[in-house]
């Protein structure tokens, strides 16, 4: 059973995450994270790792088809007994399930079966398969913007609109949860968003540079070159 007065210091001991985009990095190293993570009860744990199994992003290989993908999600669903982190993780899967179809579309796919995804929606995406957001702008606001950005090859704009609404999905879902596994569970979570991004924007500015330098050496290569 779990010590409330341990999820005290657990939760005090954390560093407070800064605003997404702004910090370069997590608050603290994953490695420092894990330690601190031995407070949690044997239980706890365990649903913890299903929550990160199923949404942390390096938890996915590029060989993860749809289908594995979505199975994994549905297990996740069924083992997690806490309300507030079924709703947390029900809300992000049904924001991939509308992700994964913005891409479908984008590689030239048809629309999804019947019971593809999460939350019911495959009806109405694929009766709506060549509106930009399916149809479905009202109840998810960001999913307009979001195809918007694809069609438009924005990697780094789109990443920073699923990280931002992953965010307020965990934040908005584990409020007022201050001291306990809740808490704790969302901070975990709320981290490997940053991760991602610290991830993402590493890779964005290694690809700026080796643009750069590529376009460097090509003008020093047409200094050299014949006329």
């Amino acid at each position: 059973m779990a010590d409330p007065d341990a999820y005290v210091a657990l939760i005090t001991s954390l560093p407070r995450h800064e605003e997404l985009f702004v910090a370069k990095q997590p608050p603290l190293s994953r490695l420092r994270l894990e330690m601190r993570l031995k407070a949690l009860s044997a239980e706890d744990a365990a649903t913890l790792a299903t929550l990160e199994h199923c949404l942390s992003w390096p938890a996915y290989g590029l060989e993860t088809t749809e289908v594995e993908a979505f199975a994994r999600g549905r297990a996740a669903l069924d083992a997690v007994p806490q309300p507030e982190l079924r709703s947390i993780l029900r809300d992000r899967l049904q924001m991939r399930s509308l992700i994964a179809a913005l891409r479908r579309r984008k590689a030239g796919g048809g629309p999804p079966p019947a019971q593809w995804g999460f939350g019911g929606i495959a009806r109405r995406i694929a009766a709506n398969w060549q509106e930009p957001a399916f149809g479905l702008e009202r109840p998810y606001p960001w999913l307009g913007e979001a195809a918007g950005l694809l069609e438009r090859g924005d990697a780094l704009g789109f990443e920073r609109l699923v990280l931002t609404e992953s965010r307020a999905i965990t934040r908005r879902r584990a409020e007022g949860h201050y001291f306990d596994f809740i808490a704790v569970a969302a901070y975990v979570l709320i981290w490997n968003i940053h991760d991602r991004w610290a991830r993402a924007n590493a890779a964005a500015a290694a690809r700026r540079f080796h643009a750069l330098a590529d376009a460097a050496l090509g003008a020093r290569t047409d200094i050299f070159a014949e006329r």
